[in-house]
């Protein structure tokens, strides 16, 4: 009964609230203000406050909520040791067999590499001149500044 009335008496000030501020000319603030204060008294008319007021107070329901809590976290232990453990045997055992018959190709391609190519005759360099490590000086500079 209290509850009741608790939950009544937010919803009143909450549509007062919506009130003020539609009247301040701020309708989408005061539309969602109402719809926040018609919640609670929603909740007492079908009766969920009630059961949760029933339920707070119900040693057997808090044995239920101590049962649901112990599953939960076997589940998680659970889950846990599976991760560590590489998942399932049946999952192990096709990890094996797919290693097993791996071949030369990367894992991320597409297709086959192409084997022996003709390769492009290398291009002649110009040989740097003396002056030349002094350009390379500022490089080294910011590769010594990102530490590599």
């Amino acid at each position: 009964m209290i509850a009741e009335t608790v939950c009544s008496a937010v919803s009143v000030a909450g549509l007062g609230i919506a009130a003020v501020t539609a009247y301040r000319k701020r309708f989408l603030a005061a539309a969602r203000t109402a719809a926040y204060s018609l919640v609670p008294l929603g909740l007492v008319m079908t009766g969920a406050v009630g059961w949760v007021v029933d339920t707070a107070f119900s040693p057997t329901a808090w044995a239920g909520f101590g049962v649901l809590g112990v599953a939960w976290l076997m589940f998680l232990g659970t889950r846990a040791v599976e991760r560590r453990d590489g998942g399932t045997r049946k999952e192990r055992r096709a990890a094996a067999k797919a290693a097993a018959r791996r071949e030369a190709v990367a894992p991320a391609a597409s297709a086959p590499s192409l084997g022996q190519g003709v390769r492009p005759a290398p291009v002649a360099q110009p040989k740097p001149k003396a002056g030349a490590s002094e350009d390379f000086s500022d490089i080294e500079a910011i590769l010594k500044k990102h530490g590599i």
